[in-house]
């Protein structure tokens, strides 16, 4: 009943943060919206509105027939006046623009290539709605080419890094003064953090939303929500029992805010811990046991676990299903590192006859004796 309330709160704040974007935004991006909110997840809609909400910034404040009405005030006819153009400037404004804040301070934003495909396929999407139901006549968005997506490398740990990651966060020898502070009283809890990423590949939406009544220690498995709530088991090693069993034995100690007793992770300030802390704490850590890989987050330490997963069972399918993932391909990435080992290896295995060393003929000198 806890789980079921957490993640109820959670998709309640997404709609509700999702309704209160789309107040500044066109009718039509509701419309939109709720012609979704059968097939997707609270989350989609409110990613998809924060990309909408983007584009009519940029059109509002960068193209001049677009500025002199808000954006709430755009009718369905305003929006059919869009040309290639404009959404050809839209996609490079994306690389890089600034966004006003809560506090009136402006934070310069940039998309990579994923970032700015992410965008403008929700920009399509939008305008096929609109076109479908015959509100504009035509997807002028259909016309915009999406960016070219490069493969890159996956960034994961390997042993002797992992084994760095998990002493410096034991021992926090080289955090500053005032980590140091606060690392006595989260320690067990983080190394149970890090175990159960390296130990599982757990998402961090999964890892905190963990109930102390998902785990059981017979089975060593843990019950874990999904994408889209469907809900299964991971299994963990010993290893990782061990950190959750010591992390559990401080947290009985902790006087728990009401309404969040059931919370296996629990913040300083004694309630279910957050994303955005957990994420902060892998970097902090990161930082230093491995500060020539920068980027380092949860997600990466989910690919050192598919990495190491497949190097020692070699079972694609295995891997797909640990990480939850419904495409067998999107789990191809995870081990791209492992491929090329391999063709290293292979290169070794090549058998070709040893050059014989080239022998001088008497009176001719060598270059190096010239």
């Amino acid at each position: 009943m806890a789980k079921d309330l957490y993640y109820e709160k959670l998709s309640s704040e997404r709609t509700e943060r999702t309704r209160l974007m789309l107040q500044r935004l066109p009718v039509a991006c509701t419309d939109f919206i709720n012609s979704i909110a059968m097939t997707t997840s609270p989350l989609t809609r409110m990613a998809y509105t924060i990309d909408l909400g983007t584009f009519c910034e940029y059109a509002h404040k960068e193209i001049p027939a677009f500025a002199n009405k808000t954006p709430r005030e755009w009718t369905d006819d305003d929006l059919s006046r869009f040309i290639a153009k404009d959404l050809h400037g839209y996609a490079d404004y994306l690389t890089l623009y600034l966004k006003e804040t809560d506090n009136d301070e402006q934070r310069i934003l940039r998309n990579r290539e994923c970032g700015v495909m992410r965008k403008l396929s929700s920009l399509r999407s939008f305008f096929d709605f609109l076109f479908k139901a015959e509100r504009i006549p035509g997807n002028i968005a259909a016309l915009v080419s999406l960016p070219k997506l490069h493969e890159k490398p996956i960034l994961y740990l390997i042993n002797e890094e992992v084994e760095r990651l998990l002493e410096t966060v034991s021992e926090g020898e080289e955090l500053t003064e005032r980590q140091k502070k606060y690392h006595q009283l989260t320690r067990t809890r983080d190394v149970a953090i890090l175990m159960l990423f390296l130990g599982t590949g757990i998402r961090v939406s999964e890892c905190v939303g963990i109930d102390i009544d998902d785990l059981d220690f017979h089975l060593n498995g843990v019950l874990v929500t999904r994408k889209g709530g469907n809900q299964v088991i991971l299994y963990y090693p010993p290893e990782v029992a061990q950190a959750l069993k010591n992390y559990i034995a401080e947290r009985s100690k902790v006087e728990i805010l009401p309404g969040h007793e059931k919370a296996l992770f629990l913040s300083l300030q004694r309630k279910r811990i957050s994303q955005r802390a957990v994420q902060l704490m892998v970097k902090k850590y990161c930082a230093i046991a491995v500060p020539l890989k920068k980027r380092m987050s949860p997600h990466k330490l989910r690919s050192t676990y598919a990495t190491r997963l497949y190097s020692e069972t070699e079972d694609i399918y295995l891997v797909a299903d640990a990480l939850g993932h419904s495409d067998v391909n999107t789990t191809r990435k995870h081990y791209a590192a492992i491929s090329d080992k391999r063709r290293r290896e292979a290169a070794k295995n090549v058998y070709l006859p040893t050059i014989p060393d080239v022998k001088e003929t008497p009176g001719e000198e060598s270059e190096q004796q010239k």
